[in-house]
């Protein structure tokens, strides 16, 4: 198994980065992480906004997979994800939700230990640790790793965990994959900017899935499929990833669009990942139940 370290690291996904690493369809890497602060906030008497603002979000990478075309779906499988024992958070005037109300920056130092994130004496976060920033180059312009979109990128989406599995759409040669951001603990919506960040190590496996395309990251896991959209606001984004899973399924079913429709309202999940990036990221999810009683086996 090869290894990639922090010696290589990103702050924009773009089709001009060279690549750092080169693999085959089914090798499997383990990439070590910084945390979204590139590890500069060890302790709760440094100044926040003095820390090097032009070294956040950090992605390890980029790796070049032989054989991922234009128009294909890249597979990432997250086959462990272990975090460091220390956590940061922060939060501040004009940052997430609440950045109205606060009058300077703060931060918090949060001690992992035995499975919890301990926020103060009293209380003990359970982990649920995830990957916040992961994808691959996009189709355009370098976009910042702390913007998600098509490409994935800072998505903040806690079902990006170990077990799932990640299908972007290619619009690279080779795909130039990365990742960074890692969370020991994070709720829907992430609304302060920050979860629990933490430095970290993932090993995932990669393959090339030929034939089938979509627009955005699809994710699967023992639960069921999701898309991930990401776009200016809720309302937007959750309209394109309602659309979006009716147009991938449908050609696997003979429902009419009606049908699909009236299913998606009755089974399906719209769910809030992060509400405080550049973009806000929703997504749209369906039960196993539902895609095996149809039939439908969209990656066999």
């Amino acid at each position: 198994m090869k290894t990639l370290s922090t010696n290589h690291v990103i702050y924009s996904f773009s089709h001009l980065n060279e690549p750092v690493m080169k693999v085959q369809p089914g090798d499997t890497v383990a990439i070590e992480t910084y945390d979204c602060f590139q590890n500069q906030l060890q302790s709760a008497e440094q100044e926040v906004a003095a820390i090097d603002w032009n070294e956040i979000n950090p992605a390890t990478g980029p790796i070049f997979i032989e054989g991922a075309a234009i128009g294909d779906l890249l597979k990432v499988t997250i086959d462990e994800l272990e975090i460091g024992s220390q956590g940061v958070m922060v939060t501040g005037p004009d940052l997430g939700v609440m950045g109205h109300r606060f009058e300077k920056m703060e931060s918090k130092i949060i001690p992992i230990k035995d499975g919890k994130a301990i926020f103060n004496d009293q209380l003990h976060i359970p982990l649920n640790p995830m990957i916040g920033v992961i994808g691959v180059a996009p189709d355009g312009p370098p976009i910042s790793c702390g913007t998600p979109g098509a490409h994935g990128g800072n998505m903040d989406t806690k079902l990006i965990t170990k077990g799932a599995t990640l299908y972007f759409p290619v619009f690279a040669e080779g795909a130039l994959f990365a990742l960074g951001d890692f969370h020991a603990a994070m709720g829907d919506g992430e609304v302060s900017v920050s979860g629990v960040e933490v430095p970290g190590r993932a090993t995932v496996t990669f393959d090339v899935i030929k034939g089938l395309h979509s627009k955005y990251p699809i994710l699967q896991n023992d639960e069921g499929l999701t898309l991930l959209v990401s776009a200016m606001t809720l309302d937007e984004a959750v309209k394109i990833a309602v659309e979006e899973t009716i147009d991938l399924l449908l050609p696997h079913t003979d429902l009419s669009v009606s049908d699909m429709t009236m299913l998606m309202s009755a089974a399906g999940q719209a769910q809030i990942s992060q509400v405080v990036d550049p973009l806000v990221t929703v997504r749209f999810f369906v039960p196993h139940y539902v895609l095996e009683s149809l039939d439908i086996k969209l990656f066999a």
